[in-house]
Order: C-alpha cells, then structure tokens, then sequence
C-alpha cells in the first residue's frame, strides 16, 4: 500500500469525519427524545398506546437500517412525503438522519425501560404518598434517575450510530464512506482511501469508548 497517494486528500476525509459526528450527534439528540417518548408509550396503561409503540419498537429493531434508509429516501417520495433542502441542509443530511433517529430510538427506548425499571419501585410510592400524580412522578423523580442509570448505554448506542452513520453513503451523505468513495475515483485505488476510512473510525470510537469508561467511573463513584 502506498499510502502518498492520499496527500492532498486527507481534507476530504476530514469533511466526512465532521460531517459523520454532526449526523451521529443529531440523531443521538432526536433519538433520545423519541426514545424516551416511546418507552413512556410503552409503559403506559393506555393498551393503543404499547400496542403502537410495541409495533415500532419490533419493526425497527427487526429490519435492517440499511432497508430502512432505502425506504426513507427512496420510498418515501413516492407517496408525497420528500425531505426539502434547508439552506445550506441538503435533504441527504435531512434524510440520512431522520433515519438514524427513528432506528436508534427503538434502541435507546429500551434502554429507558430497563433504567425506568431499575429504580426502586418505592419511589414512586412514595412520591404518589406526597400527593404527586404520576406524570410529575415520572418526570421529576423516576425519569431523571433512570437517566443518571442509563447514561453509560446511551453513550454507547453514540459509538454504535457512529458507526452506522457509514450506511448513509448510500443515499450520498457527505460522511466518511462517501468522502472515501470520491477519493476512491480519484487516486484509482480503492485500499489505502478505505483503511484510511477504517482508521478514522476506529480512533473516533475509541476515543468514545474512553469517554463512556470515565463517566461510568464519575457515575460509579457518585453512586
């Protein structure tokens, strides 16, 4: 491997790395809130309500995202649904991440579950003793501890969109697969832009995995 062919292009992969922490990021934020809204479906009394979110949680979680992108921005427009360009947003992004959110929501909702479910169960009789209802208890005392519980896992699901944002090439979106793809076509020589590729995923994650191991030891030691 000649690893020179690369000189001049290695601004092009690092506007795919920016671009694949921007898209991770955002879907992480969107995720975690569609997430959380979902697990409180799902955890509800209302039978519409889990059997509805039930239904996304396993068509997610069961279908790849791969098809999933392909259905988002290819199927989609087909039935009057398009995803515009927002100034300088191109609707790829838009796209790209409207499915990464979706698929890692169905995710962090069950990470919300297990942390909802993780609190002691006399909290919220206690709080209901007080004379809470259930929608302040929930918000106010069982939600943010399951949270704190919860944040080691829902850093790791970061690293995991991370990763997954590589099938966003597919559709165009300018993350590093795609960046390494075009510098594929202009050096002839699709190994060193590729490992390169691999290489900057590999210190992003673990750089990541880092970060989640001294939270878990902050969260340890607050514990």
């Amino acid at each position: 491997m000649d690893f020179s062919v690369l000189n001049g292009y290695y601004g092009v992969l690092m506007e795919g790395t920016k671009y694949t922490i921007l898209v991770s990021l955002v879907s992480l934020v969107v995720g975690f809130v569609l997430g959380l809204l979902i697990c409180l479906m799902k955890m509800s009394n209302f039978k519409v309500l889990k059997l509805l979110s039930s239904a996304y949680v396993q068509i997610l979680r069961g279908t790849p995202l791969f098809v999933q992108v392909f259905i988002i921005y290819f199927g989609l427009p087909q039935i009057g649904i398009d995803f515009p360009d927002i100034g300088p947003i191109s609707s790829k992004f838009i796209a790209g991440a409207f499915a990464l959110s979706i698929n890692s929501s169905a995710y962090i909702a069950e990470i919300f579950r297990s942390g909802i479910q993780s609190v002691d169960k006399g909290q919220m009789e206690a709080s209901r003793s007080l004379g809470l209802g259930y929608t302040d208890t929930m918000r106010f005392v069982i939600v943010p501890q399951a949270v704190k519980n919860v944040l080691p896992a829902l850093a790791n699901e970061f690293i995991t969109l991370v990763k997954e944002s590589s099938v966003l090439s597919v559709i165009g979106t300018q993350e590093i697969m795609f960046k390494a793809g075009i510098v594929v076509t202009a050096v002839y020589s699709p190994m060193e832009p590729y490992v390169a590729a691999a290489v900057i995923y590999l210190v992003l994650t673990t750089i990541l995995s880092k970060l989640v191991g001294i939270l878990e030891k902050k969260l340890a030691k607050s514990n």
